[in-house]
């Protein structure tokens, strides 16, 4: 296979991109990719994709795609203000505002909830037999555990996650956006029902912090919950999906874990680097030239990164096609890296370790039913995961 030959984003590499990423990592690792919406370049080496995160030359600003005489406009126009999108300094002033409710002790006093939560959905499951594993478990932790920390209550949970999946994976614009504008009128209303009834959940923390008597603005709290729910909810469901799925195609692996389960958070960190969740990152914007890999990516540009194939590049990790619960160390890509690493990143593994932790040990004969030629994934090119799981629990 050689680079020029092989398609990005479509056919047989929804199922595997990963010999596609090994052809450009070594023929054409900045590959100027044509898609329905427009050309794209594509990043796919480790050293290019960790450099890029960090890079100021490479926006978050849509605007910077415009021609000069017509960005100076735009900049005048308002935004959805959310922190994804964003470039200092108002990134850095978001970034401020969230991390201090948003910090790894209150991550890590969650984790008991997220325990019993994993807990209550594996009694659920019958005690033998086939399941799709998805559905009925790595699909409902992050959802439940997501509401929770946010203070969705439970009776709008299948609502809620339902637009999440459909800004992500909607086949056209419209559907997407109509998702966008239902999600954003739903927390816009429950944001103004958390100032009348404040709780203990996170947005009633959003809505308290402040800094020096700054405070999130009504659309900046609208926009952070939802960028929360999507990061929080999409990742980790296919962190767990893909987790499970690659231990149960490589049988010595489980049999590891079952043997050491003190090796479940270097597996988990594992799974991420793997079959990373998020397989490319939201869209970046070349403010100038920019040369990778001795390939200049014009001004205006639409630079995407791969983060799972950065995680499969050999030049970084050792044997990085083998699936391995006790490597040593990280230093994956998945969480990003940078001004943008993945905020709720502690809260992902937590719920990771806890979710395919408890199901292997209550399940230890847990397998595959059926040929994983015939698993069928989410043809987004943002998230790497599965539309159904199906197994025998055992």
């Amino acid at each position: 296979m050689t680079a020029t030959s092989i398609d990005i984003f479509e056919g047989a590499f929804w199922a595997d991109p990963y010999p596609a990423y090994a052809a450009l990592r070594a023929d054409e690792p900045v590959r100027e990719v044509q898609r329905p919406d427009g050309p794209l370049w594509l990043l796919s080496r480790y050293t290019d994709v960790r450099a890029a995160l960090a890079d100021p030359r490479l926006s978050k600003d849509w605007r910077y795609t415009l021609p000069e005489e017509q960005r100076a406009e735009a900049f005048h126009q308002q935004q959805i203000p959310m922190m994804l999108l964003m470039d200092p300094p108002g990134h850095t002033r978001l970034r401020k505002l969230v991390s201090r409710t948003f910090t790894l002790r209150r991550m890590e006093e969650m984790r008991p909830r997220v325990r019993q939560i994993a807990e209550e959905l594996i009694e659920a499951l019958p005690a033998e037999g086939k399941v799709d594993i998805m559905a009925e478990y790595a699909f409902l932790l992050p959802v439940f555990v997501i509401c929770e920390l946010l203070g969705v209550p439970a009776d709008d949970r299948d609502e809620f996650a339902a637009w999440s999946n459909d800004m992500v994976d909607a086949s056209s614009h419209e559907g997407s956006a109509q998702a966008m504008q239902n999600l954003h009128g739903y927390l816009a209303a429950l944001i103004e029902r958390k100032r009348a009834e404040p709780d203990d959940a996170l947005i009633s923390s959003l809505i308290e912090v402040a800094d020096d008597g700054d405070r999130l603005s009504e659309a900046e709290l609208v926009a952070m919950a939802m960028m929360l729910l999507i990061a929080g909810h999409e990742t980790t469901v296919n962190l767990i999906g893909n987790g499970l799925l690659a231990l149960m195609t490589h049988p010595e692996q489980m049999a590891l874990l079952h043997e050491r389960p003190e090796l479940l958070p270097a597996a988990i960190e594992e799974f991420l680097r793997w079959d990373s969740p998020v397989h490319t990152t939201p869209a970046r914007f070349a403010i100038e030239d920019v040369e990778y890999s001795g390939v200049t990516i014009p001004a205006r540009s639409v630079v995407v990164l791969s983060l799972a194939s950065a995680n499969h590049d050999g030049d970084r990790f050792d044997a990085a096609a083998e699936l391995r619960v006790d490597r040593e160390g990280s230093g994956h890509v998945a969480f990003g890296h940078g001004l943008h690493h993945c905020l709720g990143a502690q809260l992902a593994r937590i719920e990771g370790q806890e979710a395919i932790g408890l199901l292997i040990k209550r399940f230890p004969g847990l397998a595959l039913d059926g040929d994983v030629a015939e698993l069928v994934y989410r043809q987004s090119p943002l998230v790497r995961g599965l539309r159904t799981l199906p197994v025998t629990l055992a």
